[in-house]
């Protein structure tokens, strides 16, 4: 039987700090809670009513959720780097919060952006990885908030899927997730199609970079199932150029690392273990940022029964569009618009069930 607290790290993983922290802090402060010692009394005992204890903090969430799960480039080593949403996922969590679904934007998908005075913004028609970017512009500085780059992505995700209200986000960059994955022991991912790393040779060094375009020779993942180590996975994870589907097939594989991720913290018993805990936290550090209105702690106890085999994955087809200027993005087609409007009608099942194809294993 698996242990509740362990429950919490998964549901807080996945729901609010991208299999992070807010689950694991919460683990590691209800293992070292040490009971103390009543204080010496000269009186003489008494009776006392039995009193009923406080509901957990999160107990009164009962959802429906939707929370937002990226992956932003950052570039650390570049000096006021404006970030990109290289990864943008969406987890719907049904009411009652023990099924869900997780689903992808194509980062280059073509919307509409409202105006944002915070950045100096004025709106208009762009990439979805750009809304981050633009929103954490500080007017007269050359410093970028990323938070305040959140703000603008959520309001633009509003805008194009009707969902009213994100509760909480998560913002992890590449580097962040590759320690995760280390800190987990790797993970046993099912790999579904050949891919060549675009970046990564053999070894994990990077490949050389002659005349824009990389040489020698590159890390290969073969279909079937495959242990990855951290570098592994997010290079696994990374790869667009030379699929069949580019950055559909990518966002899948984003999709089924995620799941897996959780599968393997859920079968190691992290809550017995309070280092490895920790290291996890203090291996993540600063590359981490969660954004949201409740605590971790509220939001990981509310999802503790939120199981990963739950978790549905969800791939929305769209298509390149153009204009005189060329490629100008990506738009869904009607059919990944659809599962959009019957999620937020609360009508997935039988929309997905009407569109099978659509559910990625």
């Amino acid at each position: 039987m698996r242990n509740r607290k362990l429950m919490w790290w998964v549901a807080g993983a996945i729901a609010v700090v991208l299999l992070g922290g807010g689950g694991i802090a919460l683990a590691v402060s209800r293992g070292s809670e040490k009971p103390q010692a009543a204080p010496p009394s000269s009186a003489p005992p008494t009776s006392a009513a039995p009193t009923t204890p406080p509901p957990s903090p999160g107990a009164d969430i009962t959802g429906p959720l939707d929370l937002v799960l990226l992956g932003v480039d950052t570039r650390v080593t570049i000096p006021d780097w404006e970030p990109h949403s290289d990864a943008i996922m969406l987890l719907h969590v049904d009411k009652g919060l023990k099924s869900a679904y997780l689903y992808s934007l194509p980062r280059d998908l073509r919307v509409k952006m409202p105006a944002f005075a915070k950045a100096g913004f004025g709106g208009g028609t762009y990439k979805l990885t750009e809304a981050m970017s633009r929103g954490s512009r500080v007017p007269g500085s050359k410093k970028t908030n990323v938070k305040q780059g959140y703000e603008l992505l959520t309001k633009t995700l509003t805008a194009y899927t009707g969902i009213k209200q994100f509760q909480a986000g998560a913002i992890l960059n590449f580097g962040g997730l590759d320690k995760l994955v280390d800190q987990l022991g790797g993970i046993d991912l099912t790999i579904d199609q050949k891919v060549s790393s675009h970046h990564r040779k053999p070894d994990g060094s990077l490949r050389p970079l002659v005349g824009g375009e990389y040489q020698g020779p590159a890390a290969v993942y073969l279909p079937g199932k495959r242990h990855l180590v951290g570098w592994q996975a997010i290079d696994y994870a990374r790869q667009r150029y030379g699929l069949p589907d580019g950055d559909y097939d990518r966002q899948r594989h984003q999709r089924q690392m995620v799941r897996e991720i959780l599968g393997k913290a859920m079968d190691q018993g992290l809550a017995s273990d309070s280092a490895k805990l920790e290291g996890v936290i203090t291996a993540l550090g600063e590359t981490l940022v969660y954004v949201g209105g409740r605590t971790p702690l509220e939001y990981a106890y509310a999802l503790r029964d939120l199981e990963p085999s739950k978790i549905t994955l969800v791939g929305l087809p769209g298509n390149g569009v153009g204009g005189g200027s060329g490629y100008l993005g990506e738009a869904l087609t009607a059919e990944g618009k659809g599962f959009l409007t019957a999620l937020t009608k609360g009508q997935a099942p039988a929309y997905l069930a009407k569109h099978p194809k659509l559910v990625n294993k």
